[in-house]
C-alpha cells in the first residue's frame, strides 16, 4: 500500500502534461508512476515503502523508498536497477557529499555515479566500455536519470529557483557508468576505497562534464608514462578549473584501457599515479595572482611561493573505463562547501533483490 498523495488524470498523455506543468520532470517524457508500477519497484527494493533513505537538499525532502521507486519508474528503469538507485540516493544524502550546496551552486557540477563490483551485471548491466556515458545503455541512462529526478522532486533542485548553475551540463540529465574492472591493470576503484573486491559499491562525485585527454603512446619512449601524466594533469587542474582556483576539492581521472596499459607497463600503480598527478598539479602563486582575478588576492602574501590544487594525492580518484583508443577523460569538480564536495561511497544491498510476482524472469515491467 502506497502512502504518497496521488494525482488524477484522464489518461497517460494528460498525466504526462500534468507532471511537466508541475515541474516534476527533467523536461523529457517520463513513464507515468501509476501505483501498480511503483509498488513493484518497492517490492524489488526488499524494503518497506516508508523506509527513510535520507534527506535530500536543499529542500531537505524525505527520500523514502516509495518516492525513490516512483523516480525510478519515471526514469525508465528496470526493477533490477533498484539496488543501485537506492545506493545512489543514500550516497547523495550523506552530509559529507554537500548536496544542498552542490544543487545550489552556480558551478556546472552534477553527481557522477560510478558502479563497482558484481552489481555491474546483476543490477544492470551497467556499461563501462565504448560510449558508456553516451546513449544506448539503458541502465546507465535510467539509473542516473532516476537520481536526477529524486534531486528535483525530493531535493527541490529546479533550475533558476534552487539549482542556480549558470549553464549546467548534460550530466544533469544522467551521469552514470561502471568501472571496466576486467580491462583494468589496477585493483578496482572500490578496493582502493577500503571495500572488498566482492562488494558492490556505488561511488558518487560531483563533477563537471568530461574533459577529453588525447595521447598517442610510444612503447619505446622511456618518458611515455610521464608525458601522459603531464597531459592528464593539465586537464585536471589548469587555472580555468575550480580545483586550481580554490585549491580544494576532488577530481576524477577516467583512464581509457589503452592509457591504463601505458602507465602499467611503466610499473605505476594507482597510488603512484595519484602521487605524480598531485605533484604535477601545483602552481606558482605568481601565476594565480596574475591570472585569477579577485581570487588571486588570497595569494598576495607569498607571491614567490607555490600551491597545490589538491590537498592530497587521494583527492584524485583514478578508474578505468571506455573503449580502446587514444583518449582518456578527466572530470574536475566544484571543490566548494564544507566538505569540499568530496566523493562518497555506499555498499549496494543487492541481496534484497527478489523476483516480482507477475513480472518476467528479469523483474521487468
Amino acid at each position: 500500500m502506497l502512502t504518497s498523495d496521488l494525482l488524477e488524470a484522464g489518461n497517460e498523455e494528460q498525466a504526462l502534461e500534468q507532471l511537466h506543468e508541475l515541474g516534476c520532470t527533467d523536461g523529457l517524457p517520463v513513464v507515468i508512476p501509476i501505483p501498480e508500477r511503483v509498488e513493484k519497484f518497492v517490492l524489488a527494493s526488499g524494503m518497506d515503502g516508508d523506509m527513510l533513505l535520507g534527506e535530500l537538499g536543499p529542500a531537505m525532502g524525505n527520500a523514502t523508498v516509495e518516492k525513490v521507486a516512483a523516480a525510478a519508474v519515471m526514469a525508465g528503469c528496470k526493477s533490477d536497477y533498484m539496488p543501485l538507485v537506492v545506493a545512489a540516493v543514500k550516497a547523495a544524502a550523506l552530509p559529507e557529499f554537500d548536496l544542498s550546496e552542490l544543487q545550489a551552486t552556480t558551478h556546472c557540477t552534477a553527481p557522477l555515479i560510478i558502479v563497482n563490483g558484481p552489481a555491474r551485471e546483476t543490477c544492470g548491466p551497467v556499461a563501462s566500455g565504448y560510449g558508456a556515458l553516451g546513449p544506448g545503455h539503458r541502465a546507465n541512462a535510467s539509473i542516473g536519470r532516476a537520481l536526477r529526478l529524486c534531486l528535483i522532486n525530493i531535493g527541490g533542485g529546479r533550475p533558476g529557483i534552487s539549482d542556480m548553475a549558470i549553464h549546467g551540463h548534460p550530466g544533469k540529465f544522467t551521469y552514470c557508468l561502471a568501472e571496466a574492472e576486467e580491462q583494468s591493470p589496477f585493483p578496482p576503484l572500490h578496493v582502493s576505497l577500503g571495500y572488498d573486491e566482492s562488494d558492490s559499491v556505488v561511488t558518487l562525485l560531483g563533477c563537471e562534464a568530461p574533459h577529453s585527454v588525447l595521447y598517442s603512446d610510444n612503447a619505446d619512449d622511456p618518458e611515455d608514462a610521464e608525458k601522459l601524466l603531464y597531459l592528464l594533469s593539465v586537464g585536471l587542474a589548469n587555472l580555468a578549473t575550480n580545483n586550481a582556483i580554490f585549491a580544494s576539492g576532488m577530481a576524477l581521472v577516467c583512464l581509457g584501457p589503452k592509457h591504463a596499459s601505458v602507465l602499467a607497463r611503466s610499473n605505476l600503480t594507482r597510488e603512484t599515479i595519484q602521487q605524480r598527478l598531485w605533484e604535477l598539479t601545483q602552481f606558482p602563486n605568481a601565476q594565480h595572482i596574475r591570472y585569477a582575478g579577485e581570487f588571486g588576492k588570497a595569494f598576495m602574501d607569498d607571491p614567490d611561493g607555490t600551491y597545490k590544487a589538491f590537498k592530497s594525492p587521494q583527492n584524485i580518484l583514478v578508474m578505468v573505463a571506455g573503449g580502446v583508443g587514444l583518449y582518456s577523460m578527466v572530470m574536475p569538480n566544484w571543490g566548494g562547501a564544507g566538505h569540499q564536495n568530496r566523493a562518497v561511497s555506499v555498499q549496494v544491498e543487492s541481496e534484497f533483490f527478489c523476483a516480482i510476482p507477475g513480472s518476467n524472469e528479469h523483474g521487468d515491467l
